[in-house]
């Protein structure tokens, strides 16, 4: 029998193998706090992939300033020529989930951290994202879930169904132009390295 232990409040346990219970087969009590602990803790012991850019692959590295530009720019990690900034770029694909393969038709993703020495006295960093097109197929932040939603795998049988993604986005136009980068080669960009970097916008068609 496993004996020892204790739960996050400090107070020690008998075993972690048996819960309470009333008399010999009674039912469970509720106030056996090692229990409810335990489960808790198994409930959230995974973590749920990100909704919309989960595989990715990231590098770390330093930002070097070869230049005084204090004259454009008053950020700190820019204004004095040699020194070295941490930073960490993550790239990644859009759609699909932490298992698909790379060389899926997708936009690709990127983030870039710098890690500054403001964000050690501000609690904050300097990020830039953004995809591997100049444009993006919505304009409106209200049509995200529903296009990301027509754009996802069936959840059932974890595969694209073009039915979904032309229907709603045959009823948006300005999505079009997103579409001629999404079909060209960079919607299967040969590495990272030849990775195109915009922050994406969008124009809406007026008549």
């Amino acid at each position: 029998m496993e004996t020892g232990g204790e739960v996050s409040v400090g107070l020690s346990w008998l075993s972690p193998s048996y819960h309470l219970h009333i008399y010999f087969r009674g039912p469970i009590l509720l106030e056996d706090y090692h229990l409810v602990e335990k489960l808790a803790n198994f409930d959230r012991e995974r973590i749920p992939e990100r909704v919309v850019h989960a595989r990715g692959a990231s590098a770390k590295g330093f930002f070097e300033v070869t230049h005084d530009i204090s004259n454009l720019s008053c950020a700190d990690f820019l204004r004095a020529p040699g020194v070295q900034t941490l930073v960490i770029v993550r790239f990644s694909t859009v759609i699909h989930e932490r298992g698909s393969p790379e060389t899926l038709r997708d936009p690709r993703g990127f983030a870039v951290k710098f890690y500054t020495r403001e964000c050690d006295r501000l609690n904050g960093y300097f990020d830039l994202v953004g995809n591997n097109f100049p444009v993006f197929f919505i304009r409106d932040g209200m049509k995200f879930p529903d296009m990301v939603h027509s754009l996802k795998p069936n959840p059932k049988s974890h595969i694209q169904e073009n039915w979904r993604i032309l229907d709603f986005f045959s009823h948006h136009p300005e999505s079009l132009n997103m579409f001629t980068f999404l079909f060209d080669d960079l919607g299967v960009p040969q590495d990272y390295k030849i990775t195109g970097t915009w922050m994406g916008r969008v124009s809406t068609p007026t008549p």
